[in-house]
């Protein structure tokens, strides 16, 4: 029964990395659209599915006293972040921006210490160091401003995710669902780029409309596929797969796109890949 849940667990989070590997294409085909327009069709959608999923449970709206600061944060530092992806996304290769949107568990790492107390040990420390190193290969700072700006962004995007994934944890261990946080994020989001949407929107055809549309899809598929996963195996066990999201992103911008990964991108990949390979393999022999 352990196996064949484990193996249901890799599925689910192959199935979520594809997801959001999807949802980084769809916003980059969906052509030149202000990134506050991308990200508030994205959530609007991800915002219909999580209400439409917690309607058909039995589970109830609640926060708690005791989460509302740390919701509010999830949702502060999960906008910022997408909205820093979404523009990594227009600006950089797609795999280049998944992959220091995949820096956010080592963020993670660092802001757990601040935020939930727990001190990292020596490997967690090193592996960190050895993963933001790899960061520099794709980020390539010896560029133009102009080129590196938009990795910086995207670096931060990461900050962003890491950083809300940690209040997801901390939330999560008082009993917040799953549902509450994902409806929470994507109303927050929607309200804060809804502004901007009005002031700048851009007409968009049919077609631009219905990839941002699928964008939303995918993520909302990458969202709960995830969840889902956590549910057979615990992350220790199956986590690592997540960055097949990376491999993913990479393919559908080599076929569609003609995107292909220069060699020091594929050197980082290379170093912050098998930085988290080292992890999980470390992880799974340690309670």
């Amino acid at each position: 029964m352990k196996n064949t849940n484990k193996l249901k667990g890799i599925v689910c989070i192959l199935l979520a990395a594809f997801g959001f590997s999807l949802m980084t294409f769809f916003v980059r085909i969906s052509g030149d659209l202000p990134t506050m327009q991308k990200a508030f069709f994205r959530n609007l959608v991800a915002l219909f599915v999580a209400i439409t999923a917690l309607l058909k449970t039995d589970a109830r709206f609640e926060v708690g006293k005791g989460n509302r600061l740390s919701l509010f944060m999830r949702c502060a530092f999960g906008t910022a972040g997408l909205i820093a992806n979404f523009y990594a996304i227009d600006r950089l290769g797609i795999a280049d921006a998944n992959m220091l949107n995949k820096l956010s568990p080592f963020f993670a790492i660092i802001l757990s210490i601040f935020i939930l107390k727990e001190i990292p040990n020596k490997f967690d420390i090193i592996t960190t160091i050895i993963a933001f190193t790899g960061a520099l290969f794709i980020i390539r700072p010896t560029g133009t401003f102009s080129s590196v700006f938009p990795a910086l962004v995207g670096l931060f995007g990461g900050f962003g995710a890491g950083t809300a994934y940690v209040f997801v944890r901390k939330m999560t261990r008082n009993g917040v669902t799953t549902p509450v946080i994902v409806i929470s994020f994507s109303a927050f989001s929607c309200l804060v780029t809804l502004p901007f949407l009005i002031k700048d929107y851009v007409p968009m055809a049919p077609k631009q409309l219905l990839f941002l549309l699928l964008a939303g899809v995918g993520a909302s598929l990458g969202q709960f596929a995830i969840t889902t996963a956590y549910k057979y195996a615990p992350a220790k066990e199956i986590s690592v797969f997540d960055y097949t999201q990376v491999i993913f992103a990479a393919l559908l911008g080599i076929i569609f796109l003609g995107e292909a990964p220069t060699v020091l991108s594929i050197i980082g990949y290379t170093i912050i890949i098998g930085v988290a390979v080292i992890r999980w393999k470390k992880n799974l022999t340690t309670d």
